[in-house]
Parts: structure tokens; C-alpha cells; sequence
């Protein structure tokens, strides 16, 4: 599938869609693998409130799964779109992995030498975002087109981030979870013809938090296709 997406059209949206506290500063209108962005994950509260927490948000309401003696926030935060695993050995090679994990199978994320230690660690998260960018080669050349929600609102796609360090080298980044949509009666339209069909693992809006703090064992239940009734496609208007 597309490794381009749209970012919230504005900053109220975050707090709006998401209840966390909106960004200083909203990166580009759209995101690339390699570029800035934005996702929400699970934090506690210290950690929001140290110096190490590049967005501040307030706290949210604790999903039924959440163990009350551990207080947690949703929190949004800043980085490169394209996970790089805690082993790269580089910056420079971390460059490199990104572009190719930008997005991940949701089948493979539990055993994949890139994300299986960031599953297992329960690093997921949400990735806001408007629309995302799809390519329709029905008529044998790539139409890219947009697909959104039918109500124009915000969408969560669920994700996974990481951090790498090397001495006063940091990247926090996060990759993109898809789902097969082989049956999907919008979305097997994309994608290049003989290639299995893939889609984001869009949330429910009333998971996010569910998504966030559920036990290993359950987090795979959030992985389907997003209904179809519910997503709207247009072409991409070129200038």
C-alpha cells in the first residue's frame, strides 16, 4: 500500500479527535516515510511531565484493561515516520531501514527481526491522520487517490514506535500497521494488479485507548478492515 498520508488539518483536531493536548506546531499537510510526524502512545504520567516528553497532554481516562495503580496519559508526540529498530547500528543505517518499514504487516509484527522486540514491548500507537494516499491502477496507469472518512473526520491507525540512541543521537519513530483487504469492497481496488491488497488498521473511534493499553494477548482483535460504508475515495486532482 501508499507510505503517504495527510496530517490533521488543524491543531484543535488532536484534542478534538483524540483528547490530547494539540501540538505547538503542526509538521507538513503531508508525510512521507523518512519525515517528520505525529502519532499518540501510552505514557505515564511522569513521563509526561519530564523534560523528555516533546508534546505535553492531559490526562486521559483510564481504559477498563489499564491497572488503576499505574496512572497513564495519552500523549502525542513527534517523530520520523519509518520505525528504526533499537540494533541499527547507525544514523546513516537507520536512514535506510526507514523508508522500508514505514509500514508494517500486522500478520509478520510479532516475529519480524525489525518489530518483533517493539510488539513484545507493547510500544503501540496511534497515527492521526486526515486521508491517506492510495494508487488505482485499474486502467493500467496509477491514479493516486484519496480515502477518507465518508464524515470527514479525523482517522487513528494503529502503529507501533520505537527509540533509538547512540550516544547524543536519538530518533523516535514509528511504522504504519496494515491489514490484508484482499475482500474489502473499496480498497481492493488499489494497489498494483497480482499484488495482495493492503490497508491501514484504522481504530474505532471508542478503541484508542483499549488499543493502547490491551494485554499482548488481545491486542491482535483490533487488526480488521475498516467497513467500507464508512471510507470515501477521490481522485487527486494534479494541478
Amino acid at each position: 500500500m501508499s507510505t503517504q498520508y495527510e496530517c490533521l488539518k488543524s491543531a484543535d483536531l488532536y484534542a478534538e479527535a483524540f483528547g490530547v493536548a494539540p501540538p505547538e506546531k503542526l509538521p507538513g499537510k503531508e508525510v512521507w516515510p523518512r519525515q517528520q510526524g505525529l502519532f499518540i502512545r501510552k505514557a505515564a504520567s511522569a513521563e509526561v511531565e519530564s523534560p523528555e516528553a516533546q508534546i505535553p497532554s492531559h490526562e486521559a481516562e483510564s481504559a477498563a484493561s489499564a491497572t488503576p495503580a499505574e496512572p497513564w496519559v495519552m500523549q502525542l508526540v513527534q517523530g520520523q515516520f519509518g520505525l528504526v529498530p533499537t540494533w541499527v547500528k547507525s544514523a546513516s543505517d537507520a536512514k535506510l531501514r526507514s523508508t522500508k518499514l514505514a509500514v508494517t504487516r500486522y500478520e509478520t509484527m510479532s516475529t519480524a527481526t525489525p518489530t518483533r522486540e517493539t510488539w513484545l514491548n507493547a510500544q503501540r500507537c496511534i497515527i492521526p491522520m486526515q486521508a491517506f494516499l492510495e494508487d488505482d491502477w485499474r486502467s493500467g496507469k496509477a491514479v493516486p487517490t484519496r480515502i477518507a472518512r465518508v464524515d470527514g473526520k479525523p482517522m487513528g491507525v494503529a502503529g507501533l514506535w520505537e527509540r533509538w540512541t547512540q550516544g547524543d543521537q536519538e530518533i523516535v519513530s514509528y511504522t504504519l500497521l496494515t491489514v490484508n483487504a484482499n475482500s474489502h469492497a473499496l480498497m481492493n481496488r488499489y494497489g498494483q494488479n497480482g499484488n495482495e491488497k493492503r490497508m491501514p488498521a484504522i481504530l474505532n473511534e471508542g478503541a484508542y485507548g483499549a488499543w493502547l493499553t490491551a494485554p499482548l494477548e488481545k491486542a491482535r482483535e483490533f487488526m480488521r478492515a475498516y467497513p467500507t460504508q464508512l471510507l470515501l475515495a477521490n481522485p487527486v486532482q494534479k494541478k
